[in-house]
């Protein structure tokens, strides 16, 4: 291996977190040189395809890092959403994930992903964009997750919706107006307006 271009991969890594073969070549360099530095030790292996560098110390929400690096047109949702915005005490292992309603299913079996589809206002309203180790990730803000959350409340539990509400009104992470707005689009106003009225 020459060192100059380890030395350029690993500035790569640095830079985007999570790297894919693919993005070697945007760059010009063979991807064969993922699997001997990883075998070095230079890198280390997270996923079918998917390398970090070796010293990485990985945050809490590094297998959200890899989800978005796999699946860039998700968005990550539901219980995914409201525990990166520190709005619930559930622990999820897998990466709740939105896609469009007429996307092809994400073959990511290294990955644990749930998968749930969204059309329409109810895909593209309230995504916020974040990074997290570098790689973006588009993500529901607080309150279109609330409404998302009474929208699927009998996949993820009625009492899961309420501790986000709940939350959400405590932290002050959003307006009644907001919380108005997406249960409009999520068609859930109806079911979430005594409840918030009852908290407020």
């Amino acid at each position: 291996m020459k060192a100059g271009t380890v030395d350029k991969i690993l500035k790569i890594v640095k830079e985007n977190g999570v790297i894919r073969p693919r993005d070697l070549e945007s760059h010009g360099i063979s991807r064969k040189y993922l699997p001997l530095m990883y075998r070095k030790g230079l890198l280390n292996r997270v996923g079918r395809g998917l390398y970090v560098a070796s010293d990485i110390d990985p945050t809490e929400h590094h297998t959200i890092a890899e989800v978005c690096k796999r699946i860039p047109r998700g968005v990550v949702c539901l219980i995914s959403a409201l525990q990166f915005h520190g709005m619930t005490t559930q622990m999820p292992f897998e990466v709740w994930i939105a896609i469009d309603r007429k996307a092809r299913y994400p073959r990511e079996p290294q990955l644990p992903i749930r998968v749930v589809r969204f059309s329409g206002q109810a895909l593209n309203s309230g995504v916020d964009e974040s990074s997290v180790e570098g790689v973006p990730v588009k993500i529901y803000n607080q309150a279109k997750t609330v409404a998302d959350c009474f929208k699927y409340r009998n996949k993820i539990g009625l009492d899961v919706a309420l501790e986000a509400l709940r939350e959400c009104l405590r932290q002050r992470k959003c307006t009644n107006d907001d919380l108005w707005r997406y249960g409009k689009i999520c068609r859930v106003w109806n079911v979430m307006k005594p409840y918030l009225e009852a908290l407020s």
